[in-house]
């Protein structure tokens, strides 16, 4: 072969090698970026136990209360506890679920007559007509009616100390002046005439969790049961 065909094929195979590793190249796959890491799981929220809870020493009045009354209830898995020893803009009304220990609280107001002064503090109980005041003790929840303040629901004083609960007309109802736009305006919720008064919009959800005969333990702590 001479020098010139030499050159010819020389340059043709550069060329090809050239093409090839082109080629080659081409053909590798682009690197791609790594998959971003995957978002952590949020935490599970932390269940405070029961023992923990504010109204723990009313749970165990009220639960020696549903020993002490054990004939009158029918429903034993829920109870519900006004928690007198907190101011009304608290979330001081709590239905407890006995079984699994979850609860549900809500706001509600006392009596004027337990709160002349309208601190949001009560002061005191009263069982008597007219008083104006809330009542401590055992209650048994009865039937749902529509009344004067709509849908409501009867207690059963079953202590020397809120007896006169049926009498009194002492119920669960709604009622504007307590929520959180009041509490926002006024620090506090306003004062009932001794019923157990809750947020109009909260009151289908309570009334659901109470039903009828279950036990509503009102007290303060600091009040010898």
């Amino acid at each position: 072969m001479d020098r010139r065909n030499f050159t010819k094929f020389a340059i043709s195979g550069l060329a090809f090698s050239f093409l090839s590793d082109s080629i080659g190249r081409a053909a590798v796959p682009v690197g791609t970026s790594p998959a971003p890491a995957a978002a952590p799981l949020p935490a599970a929220p932390v269940v405070q136990p029961i023992a923990a809870k504010p109204y723990a020493s009313l749970l165990e009045r009220a639960k020696a209360a549903l020993d002490r009354h054990g004939d009158a209830f029918t429903l034993r898995d829920r109870v519900a506890i006004a928690d007198f020893t907190a101011p009304s803009k608290d979330l001081r009304f709590h239905v407890v679920d006995l079984i699994g220990g979850q609860s549900s609280s809500y706001l509600v107001a006392h009596g004027r007559g337990s709160d002349p002064a309208h601190s949001g503090w009560l002061q005191s109980f009263s069982n008597e007509p007219n008083s104006l005041a809330s009542s401590s003790g055992a209650f048994m929840t009865g039937e749902q009616y529509i009344g004067q303040h709509g849908r409501a629901m009867r207690l059963i004083g079953l202590d020397p100390q809120n007896n006169n609960a049926e009498p009194r007309a002492i119920v669960v109802h709604g009622a504007d002046y307590v929520g959180e736009d009041h509490i926002a305006t006024w620090g506090k919720c306003g004062r009932s005439e001794g019923c157990f008064a809750v947020a109009p919009h909260m009151l289908p959800q309570l009334l659901g969790l109470l039903g009828s005969g279950r036990l509503l333990y009102a007290d303060k702590i600091g009040v010898e049961a």
